[in-house]
């Protein structure tokens, strides 16, 4: 049985690039999005933002298809990685820029990994779901959608920093041993 975070619903087009503007993507950036669908956000970001490199999970095998078929129709199979998995198995220590458009269960069901493995500074985008318990950088309501900003360490309070990110993440300078 497939584990999904989130039903198929395509984001607006203009949703999108409000996510994406929001989030002040840029070519620097490395775009990771979960629960890719139909890859609109991934091409959004190569083609219209220029970012360095995008990466998808979807589970959806069915989505997973023809998602690669449009990346290679659109000739961006050096700049755009696909993945046929659960997004859950996804490494994100490369992640600039993470897009969600997921239901709350699964912005909740996310958190934990978000705090284990995301850098500092990376910043996380959810589509009309808010992630519960986290401070919002920049709230943006375009009509009727609404688009969450988070960055992190900033998002999570101070507790929640020790408990789960400060302890566990690899890429925090608080970790690594000193020789």
């Amino acid at each position: 049985m497939i584990k999904q975070l989130a039903p198929f619903i395509p984001s607006p087009s203009y949703v999108i690039r409000q996510m994406l503007q929001l989030a002040n993507v840029s070519p620097e950036d490395v775009l990771y999005d979960l629960g890719c669908g139909d890859g609109r956000i991934l091409l959004t970001a190569v083609k219209e933002f220029d970012v360095k490199k995008a990466v998808g999970y979807e589970i959806q095998t069915d989505l997973y298809y023809d998602t690669l078929e449009k990346i290679t129709r659109a000739a961006l199979e050096k700049q755009i990685r696909l993945v046929n998995e659960d997004l859950m198995n996804a490494d994100l220590a490369e992640a600039s820029v993470i897009t969600l458009y997921l239901t709350q269960f699964g912005n909740t069901t996310l958190k934990r990994k978000l705090l284990r493995e995301v850098r500092n500074g990376t910043r996380i985008i959810s589509h009309d779901f808010n992630i519960l318990g986290w401070a919002y950088t920049k709230k943006d309501d375009t009509c009727g959608h609404s688009i969450y900003l988070y960055t992190l360490p900033e998002a999570v309070t101070t507790d929640a920093m020790t408990c789960a990110y400060s302890s566990v993440n690899p890429h925090n300078p608080q970790n690594q041993r000193s020789r």
